[in-house]
């Protein structure tokens, strides 16, 4: 398991661009039949990949679960969010098998056992996209299809930013203890998420970009308003957002994201906004 300590934002003014990458970026999350994570110290937030092909996997394949976590299974003290960006797959959870397909979305709440991920092809194998949290009660382990996200349209093709937000584990549609997850579209020929930009020193974020063709990429911005800085990322690469960062984006076409958040809260109304005029 790659480890990521949190890193102060007075440092990360001086960073080199392979610094900042080293530090904030993820990448090459799918290996076949294995699970890859990257564990932030920031809000303790774990961020995996695992793209079953010949192979059942199970999510603490390869990881010492009592080494980087003191617990006996993974989510023993943990809740998770997984989406399925890939084709058609399966995940098995303490015996129930759920069937994803392309951006559905299952929430597994604390306490389960066993996670087992599988694909119906392996020609098409699925790709399982997950962030985890801490948790300190359970809820309810939830299916939820891309056809039943909470849509919010937003934006418009003047300002190149119409999308829809699609909320999947977001507390007007499910509960749970920490973790916030959803997936933003935007529309061909828009670019920009989000503007005016935002922190929120009460919780991180973490984003993954998708559906970025091989000769695009994004340019995501970090740092502090008066301090930003950029990481340019290709397809399937997700970013570390620490909550004094800003998080937002311009790709060379239009794309999809996905967010994650985690922290002290789970309000949506208490960022801290930053006029666009007034970035530096």
């Amino acid at each position: 398991m790659d480890i990521r300590y949190s890193a102060n934002p007075q440092d990360v003014k001086r960073y080199t661009t392979e610094e900042l990458r080293k530090e904030f970026l993820i990448q090459n999350l799918y290996v076949a039949d294995s699970v890859v994570a990257v564990y932030s110290h920031v809000d303790r937030m774990v961020t995996l990949g695992c793209m079953p092909v010949k192979e059942t996997v199970s999510i603490d394949k390869g990881i010492d679960v009592w080494a980087n976590f003191g617990t006996h299974y993974f989510l023993e003290r943990r809740e998770i969010g997984i989406f399925n960006i890939g084709g058609a797959g399966t995940i098995c959870v303490d015996g129930k098998v759920y069937e994803l397909g392309y951006k559905d979305c299952l929430y597994i709440t604390m306490g389960a056992k066993e996670v087992l991920f599988a694909s119906a092809d392996a020609e098409k194998p699925a790709k399982f996209y997950m962030v985890s949290a801490p948790a300190h009660c359970s809820y309810e382990t939830r299916l939820l299809k891309i056809a039943d996200a909470n849509k919010k349209p937003l934006g418009a093709l003047e300002t190149s930013n119409k999308r829809v937000i699609n909320q999947f584990i977001h507390p007007d549609v499910l509960k749970t203890c920490q973790l916030s997850m959803g997936m933003t579209v935007l529309d061909p020929g828009s670019v920009w998420n989000t503007m005016p930009v935002h922190t929120h020193e009460r919780r991180m974020e973490i984003y993954m970009y998708f559906e970025v063709p091989e000769d695009q990429v994004v340019f995501h911005l970090m740092g502090q308003g008066q301090e930003t800085r950029h990481i340019v990322m290709k397809n399937e690469e997700a970013v570390i957002s620490p909550s004094w960062s800003i998080h937002a984006g311009a790709g060379t076409c239009n794309y999809t994201f996905i967010w994650a958040m985690g922290g002290e809260n789970q309000e949506f109304d208490d960022m801290d906004t930053i006029p666009t005029q007034d970035l530096k």
